[in-house]
């Protein structure tokens, strides 16, 4: 699956995963509470407001309520549109209410930013754009057009002017920075929420490879012994049944099977057991399994291994983890993409840590976005030089966000650079191209050195 097949849902889409279930019961707490504030006002404090009118109102969005409630099943998803539709009617009807009881003198017109910014987080920008103009308008004819407030008396409740202009601005700015400030939140939630259900998909279709690529050796390996066994003892009486043919065709057919076994050991998937003699390899066998996808892109692929310093051991076995290994060829396969003919991986070792770099001899990383390398769906447009020197690249960042993330689930530490950047850089041929270090510490990828003749232990059932 492609990065682009990974990308980021529509906002049509995201807005298709509201239920009209989650709508009716805001709807009812904006009701009650409309209602609340009533009340309190007309009995509590006395003041002279248009309830009949008032009461309709909320009639309105009670009998919308209940409508919905007892038409659309309890699941229905809502369209954008849909959406749309529900969240413009909360808004006229709570500004309708705000006109019937005093406009911008009401302290409660503050809420007319709930709708707004639901929108900008749940809705699609033209909605949002469509809903914040209409606030504006509405909350700048109440200014002047309201009825207002009076108490018993007949005492008209307002506030100074100045303090108008003052609500007017606020609730004006307010609209433009709170639907800004939601969208471009929920945006990145959004982003992240999809880069990392890649990652899990990428890290599960590892694993799923990883587990069919044991079976044949694991299955060989544990069939291998009894197999043998059966074809050498039907191979032995094959000659000793020399003058019996009914049996001797019989022993022919034994060893028939023996070998069609083998061979659909061969030919099988690989499933069954978890071969423990492939959960763990050296260094260097790993690397070429990252980089083994990509060596027939035209590109050359230089890998080198070296112990960082003298008191360092051998080469290490490191675990075989199917994160390691995908977000290895992750960044391998950027490398190639942006390399001008040459990739080189340097692995080094001490007691402490292993470490691998990545380097190619392309232009580098951008130096502007080198510290935001890692976010999922960076992509930034192509020239057309660009697009014709690698047409076949389609990147958005996600798989370098998909590099990142599991690696760092396996304990690795990562840095990007460029050649200029890097006092020590390890290719003293290679020009100022990217390059990307991996760091773990020994413990996380290195599994405890077994006593000489120690069993790993017995193969243990793949659970699917």
């Amino acid at each position: 699956m492609s990065d682009t097949d990974l990308g980021l849902l529509g906002e049509n889409q995201r807005s298709n995963f509201i239920r009209l279930r989650t709508m009716i019961l805001l709807r009812w707490v904006a009701i009650v509470g409309q209602l609340t504030a009533l009340i309190v006002a007309q009995w509590l404090y006395d003041l002279q407001i248009e309830l009949g009118v008032c009461f309709l109102a909320v009639g309105v969005s009670i009998t919308g309520n209940l409508v919905a409630m007892f038409i659309f099943p309890e699941n229905k998803r809502l369209s954008e549109g849909e959406n749309f539709m529900m969240v413009m009617f909360d808004l006229l009807q709570l500004c309708f209410l705000l006109f019937l009881t005093g406009g911008l003198h009401n302290p409660f017109s503050l809420l007319v930013l709930g709708p707004v910014t639901v929108s900008a987080a749940a809705l699609s920008l033209r909605s949002t754009v469509i809903l914040n103009i209409t606030a504006f308008l509405l909350i700048s004819a109440m200014v002047v057009f309201h009825f207002p407030l009076r108490t018993q008396e007949g005492f008209v409740l307002r506030i100074p002017d100045i303090f108008v202009f003052g609500q007017w601005t606020a609730i004006t700015i307010a609209l433009m920075f709170l639907s800004i400030y939601s969208r471009r939140i929920t945006r990145e939630m959004n982003t992240m929420s999809d880069a990392l259900a890649a990652t899990q998909m990428a890290l599960a279709r590892a694993q799923k490879l990883n587990d069919l690529g044991g079976v044949v050796a694991a299955a060989a390996h544990e069939l291998g012994t009894p197999l043998a066994t059966i074809k050498l003892t039907s191979s032995e009486l094959v000659e000793e049944l020399e003058d019996r043919p009914d049996l001797r065709d019989d022993a022919l057919l034994i060893r028939a099977q023996a070998d069609r076994c083998r061979d659909i050991l061969r030919s099988m998937g690989r499933a069954g057991k978890d071969d423990l003699h492939m959960r763990q390899a050296p260094l260097e066998e790993v690397i070429r399994e990252a980089a083994e996808p990509h060596e027939g892109r035209g590109k050359a692929i230089f890998i080198d291994t070296m112990p960082s310093d003298d008191a360092a051991s051998a080469q290490p076995q490191i675990l075989r983890r199917p994160e390691i290994i995908h977000g290895l060829r992750n960044l391998i396969q950027n490398a190639v993409d942006f390399a001008a003919s040459t990739v080189w991986v340097e692995a080094t070792w001490s007691d402490t840590e292993v470490s691998i770099r990545i380097l190619d001899d392309g232009s580098g990383f951008p130096p502007h976005i080198i510290g935001r390398i890692g976010d999922p769906f960076m992509r930034r447009r192509r020239g057309e030089a660009e697009r014709r020197a690698r047409p076949e690249y389609e990147g958005m960042g996600l798989g370098l966000f998909i590099a990142k993330t599991l690696l760092e689930r396996s304990g690795a530490e990562l840095s990007f650079a460029n050649g200029g950047d890097v006092d020590d850089s390890p290719a003293s041929d290679a020009p100022s191209g990217a390059v990307v270090e991996v760091v773990w510490p020994r413990a996380k990828v290195v599994p405890p050195t077994l006593q000489p003749g120690a069993s790993l232990g017995e193969n243990r059932r793949i659970e699917v």
